[in-house]
């Protein structure tokens, strides 16, 4: 989810879901250790839980970013197995490393190391290329295990990193969800969350009563945030909650919106992560279009937002 998850469209999220576990885009170790892009990990108090996901293969340097990032607060280090971006795979990480869990196993162990009694947690693929993912997976799982991980995410396609590219490798795929519920079979001990397909929140609810220990939504999620977190804090978390609205999370972010055009922000950044808050519903074409066209405008802010909502209130009328 580069260019898509990141601190303004958390907050957003966040809006929708007071429990859903929020994760960062993917940030290279090398961009905090040798870059010292700190900013990187700038982030709200109100996104927590949120978890810090890094893209790297050198331990030590994932165990220095580790410890950069601590004093961030966040919950867990995730390390990225299984990105398959062209820019990744030259750095040889992502998807690359489920053809070398050895060196996985070698960077866990030294983020765990730096991350103390931070977790440190695992996404990656079924498998890569020519390899068999049930064979592949099991012993991937086993070793990373070994070196002190005890959840993973395991998006369910194989990363078909000669001939598709990163945008194929999310639909081109097919998907093997009785796979991931085998290797929850296979190591009851670890906790194992699924990745890649879900597309509303009863099909994640219907993974969960068979046993995984949790889902993650990715666009699904970015572009009908209301159907698929609005009600998951009550549906998942057992929260005495009533379902978050479209209108009730855009109006909770005016006061976020208006602290950072303060602090040199544009509206853009922002209001482009809301424009799925009414998909689905009566007036959302035109909720877009406005806040789409009147984000360049001079003075652009709160007033722009107020008028969006309007032409859902108009639609519903």
């Amino acid at each position: 989810m580069m260019d898509w998850t990141d601190r303004h469209c958390r907050v957003f999220h966040r809006q929708f879901s007071a429990r859903a576990e929020l994760y960062t885009e993917m940030v290279t170790a090398s961009a905090l250790v040798r870059g010292q892009a700190m900013w990187l990990l700038d982030h709200s108090a109100c996104e927590h839980p949120l978890v810090l996901q890094l893209g790297g293969a050198d331990p030590d340097m994932l165990a220095d970013a580790v410890r950069l990032a601590k004093p961030y607060g966040f919950s867990a280090f995730n390390l990225n197995v299984g990105c398959p971006s062209d820019r990744v795979q030259s750095g040889a990480f992502g998807a690359v490393l489920m053809e070398r869990p050895s060196l996985v196993a070698e960077c866990i162990s030294a983020m765990g190391e730096a991350a103390c009694e931070i977790p440190v947690t695992v996404k990656c693929r079924i498998g890569v290329d020519d390899q068999e993912p049930e064979h592949v997976l099991p012993d991937f799982l086993s070793r990373i295990a070994g070196a002190g991980v005890r959840h993973v995410v395991i998006h369910a396609r194989k990363a078909w990193l000669q001939g598709l590219s990163p945008k194929q490798n999310r639909d081109v795929p097919p998907l093997d969800y009785p796979l991931v519920h085998a290797m929850k079979a296979a190591f009851p001990d670890l906790s194992i969350s699924l990745n890649g397909g879900l597309q509303t929140l009863e099909e994640g609810e219907t993974h969960l009563a068979q046993g995984l220990d949790g889902v993650m939504y990715g666009r699904a999620a970015y572009h009908a945030p209301a159907q698929v977190l609005g009600n998951a804090d009550a549906r998942v978390f057992g929260a005495n909650s009533p379902p978050v609205t479209g209108e009730q999370a855009v109006r909770a972010m005016l006061p976020y919106i208006d602290d950072r055009l303060v602090a040199g922000d544009r509206l853009h950044q922002i209001t482009r992560h809301m424009l799925g808050a009414f998909a689905g519903r009566p007036g959302a074409r035109r909720y877009r279009q406005i806040l789409s066209d009147g984000v360049s405008q001079p003075g652009a802010g709160p007033q722009l937002i107020e008028e969006a909502l309007s032409a859902i209130e108009r639609a519903a009328a």
